[in-house]
């Protein structure tokens, strides 16, 4: 199915990874590795990030900061938009139509589309790139929280579970112990 004049988009749901990771393996996404397997012998056209910018205090700013910048070196263009906070404090941080967007604004030059994510409320955006405009659909999600849904309407289902090195442990501070 894989071959080397694939032209592939990458579009990575950085809050859906990042929860998953942390929450089911306590640990965090190494991004070369993700970015390297997906891709391999492809043409990588390009891989967009969706991030949330928190309102946080200066210490989470600089931890943030350099997380945005793990992923702009893993060759992760970043599509960003600031948290919302509501009257009564609701927050939502919501990128799933900007990432829908994106894909079906750029499947016309790509052969393959790859969604980062287990959110089952992409599986009408996999049908669509399928049935609507030809697109080969990969997903790649952790296999304990990737919606059935979604693996059933893509063309080929990763387990990012099953990547070597794609997990780092996260250290545990002398505070936390």
């Amino acid at each position: 199915m894989r071959h080397r004049e694939q032209r592939i988009g990458i579009f990575i749901d950085v809050q859906n990874l990042y929860h998953s990771a942390k929450n089911l393996y306590h640990s965090r996404i190494n991004y070369q590795e993700l970015m390297k397997s997906l891709v391999g012998e492809r043409k990588l056209i390009r891989a967009l990030g969706y991030v949330v910018k928190s309102e946080s205090q200066n210490e989470e700013l600089t931890a943030e900061a350099s997380f945005f910048d793990a992923l702009l070196k893993a060759g992760i263009d970043l599509r960003m938009k600031d948290l919302q906070v509501y009257p009564g404090g609701m927050k939502k941080a919501d990128w799933d139509v900007g990432m829908a967007v994106d894909a079906i604004r750029m499947a016309d030059s790509l052969d393959v589309v790859i969604l980062v994510t287990g959110d089952g409320d992409f599986a009408p955006l996999v049908e669509y790139l399928k049935w609507g405009k030809g697109k080969l659909v990969e997903v790649a999600g952790f296999g304990r929280t990737t919606s059935a849904k979604l693996r059933e309407a893509t063309d080929l289902y990763i387990d990012l579970k099953d990547i070597p090195r794609i997990l780092l442990k996260t250290r545990i501070s002398k505070q936390s112990r």
